[in-house]
């Protein structure tokens, strides 16, 4: 399959229409055609359903869509990665961020890039959960990931940057915002928003939950922290998200401490064995931004580790403070 065949297709079945698609590639409508019967012929499948009126998708013709999408901007990323070391850079990292980290750290990491590493060009993705990331690293489409452990691959080393807590967002006048620190058991039979099931930090939140004898009710689930505060704003449910979401400023959310917090950590993943002089330069970086306990040093963290036990009130963490970037 070539490269002008699948975007040929992706054009006509995004607009469902040839003429339209045609428009799009600039070129004429009966070549196009001839282009995407070639590509069928090829392929040994149909992959649209032609009338007179509107174009559709067979279901290998959507196949082709989504996984045809993934691969052209895998090909346009890697021509502009080839691009930009031809003319001069020292090289490129990906770097995913998890939740909060995306708008506390990752200013801080490319800012500290830029004056010590001035030929790396970074490229960020933000908002991303555990499981993708651990996935990106795998499959070497990231080549850091700052996230939330455990992770499963033994491939991937970690460093713990920092441990945070969980806390309660309730929505203003929600009776339990009218306490102080609040007991795991006072939330049992709330309605939930919760991160989605196979992200870290919901497996924390619901084995905490069932430890203070209850299954939660989730009636939402949100990928991000912003929409799932939102979310709680909204009046929708409670959450437990991790301290640092403080940082959000959202009109009719209130934080609540819980007593005895789980903890939930923040590490930064990368393969071990693709370990490059660039890439250890640029893991350095975290060594100046990094807030771990401080009764903690950093250390890395094995394949599945779970995070520390929490610790006592009388010894919060550096977590526990307000965040500051």
């Amino acid at each position: 399959m070539e490269t002008r065949h699948l975007k040929y297709f992706i054009a006509v079945a995004e607009e469902r229409h040839f003429g339209r698609a045609a428009q799009r590639l600039h070129m004429a409508q009966p070549p196009l055609s001839q282009q995407i019967r070639q590509l069928e012929e090829q392929l040994g499948t149909a992959l649209l359903l032609r009338t007179t009126r509107k174009v559709d998708l067979t279901p290998a013709g959507q196949v082709l869509l989504d996984r045809g999408r993934l691969l052209l901007q895998e090909l346009e990323a890697l021509e502009e990665d080839v691009r930009q070391v031809g003319a001069g850079a020292t090289g490129v990292i990906r770097v995913g961020f998890t939740g909060t980290a995306t708008y506390r750290l990752m200013p801080s990491i490319v800012q500290a890039a830029r004056r010590t590493l001035p030929g790396l060009r970074i490229t960020v993705q933000g908002e991303m959960l555990t499981p993708q990331m651990e996935s990106a690293l795998e499959e070497g489409r990231l080549d850091v990931a700052v996230l939330r452990p455990p992770v499963r691959a033994g491939t991937v080393a970690l460093k713990l940057l920092e441990q945070d807590q969980l806390v309660a967002a309730l929505p203003a006048d929600s009776p339990l915002a009218e306490k102080g620190t609040l007991e795991l058991a006072e939330l049992a039979g709330q309605d939930f928003i919760g991160y989605p099931s196979y992200s870290a930090v919901s497996s924390i939140f619901v084995d905490v939950c069932r430890k203070a004898g209850f299954q939660p009710r989730l009636v939402q689930e949100a990928r991000e922290t912003s929409t799932l505060l939102s979310l709680v704003a909204a009046g929708m449910g409670i959450a437990l998200v991790p301290m640092t979401s403080r940082m959000f400023s959202f009109q009719g959310v209130v934080f609540r401490p819980l007593r005895n917090p789980p903890p939930v950590d923040l590490a930064v993943a990368w393969i071990r064995d693709a370990e490059t002089p660039l890439l250890r330069s640029f893991l350095q970086l975290f060594d100046s931004l990094a807030a771990p306990d401080p009764g903690r040093q950093q250390h890395s963290l094995r394949p599945g580790e779970s995070p520390a036990q929490p610790p006592s009130e009388s010894q919060p963490t550096a977590a526990a403070k307000e965040p500051t970037s």
